[in-house]
């Protein structure tokens, strides 16, 4: 693939850094979209936005680290260039969840109909970062000699080169369209606020168990999980949690 969409001289734009760039903004987009049918101030949008993706941003790059902790106490400059690839959705989940509680807070805004003005959003924005993975070539799968297996041959790519391995970073975009697709069949359909977020949260975390047993790079262990798995898992209790709650 491409890790490097554009270089000019000494300007050099990433492909990763654009994706995730054009995923935030996607994301965005569809939130203010959302927020417009629910009756929601969607001039709000933006700010919200900012410290979601900061809280996005340094979450997935942290829990990156500490699931590398030795690569990044070799490399210590590395821990700032995330353009480069190294983010873990979940990580930036959690601390953008709870950026946005804090905000929304202060604002004395509801979390929950902001949430369900997110999460298809969120969905999107997923679906259009993960191509900036398979530029990078991170988030790469194992080896398999399946027919529609892919080769990295760039010399900069994170993959592991000229090895026929899982179209993971596919998989991630494609569970992204699926779940946005579904919540938006949903949207209509349910009663109360918060439930279309607890089934962000179900569907990402079914999507995210079942893909990660086809990834190749390293995700860290607890027992028998990758560590990403064992959070998936408990993103999908807690969405299931959440429903049942706001269902009553």
């Amino acid at each position: 693939m491409h890790p490097i969409l554009i270089e000019i001289g000494s300007i050099t734009i990433y492909s990763y850094g654009f994706f995730v760039a054009a995923a935030f903004l996607l994301g965005l987009g569809v939130a203010t979209w959302q927020a417009k049918i629910k009756g929601l101030d969607y001039s709000m949008v933006p700010d919200l936005g900012f410290y979601l993706i900061i809280g996005a941003i340094v979450g997935s790059r942290l829990l990156y680290i500490l699931i590398h902790p030795l690569y990044f106490w070799e490399h210590p400059l590395y821990i700032i260039q995330f353009w480069k690839g190294g983010l873990v959705f979940l990580g930036g989940a959690i601390l953008a969840t709870i950026a946005a509680v804090v905000y929304l807070r202060y604002k004395k805004q509801s979390f929950w109909d902001w949430a369900d003005a997110f999460s298809p959003g969120i969905a999107a924005g997923q679906a259009l970062g993960r191509i900036g993975c398979l530029m990078a070539g991170c988030c790469y799968g194992k080896t398999c000699s399946l027919p529609w297996s892919i080769k990295f041959t760039n010399p900069n790519t994170l993959a592991p080169a000229g090895m026929p391995l899982h179209p993971t970073q596919i998989y991630h975009s494609l569970a992204g369209i699926i779940t946005f697709s579904l919540l938006l069949f949903f949207r209509k359909r349910l009663r109360n606020s918060g439930q279309l977020f607890a089934l962000l949260m179900i569907f990402y975390g079914i999507f995210r168990v079942f893909i990660e047993f086809f990834r190749g790079d390293y995700r860290g262990i607890v027992w028998i999980m990758s560590t990403t798995q064992l959070l998936a898992m408990g993103l999908i209790i807690l969405g299931i949690a959440i429903f049942a709650w706001k269902r009553g």
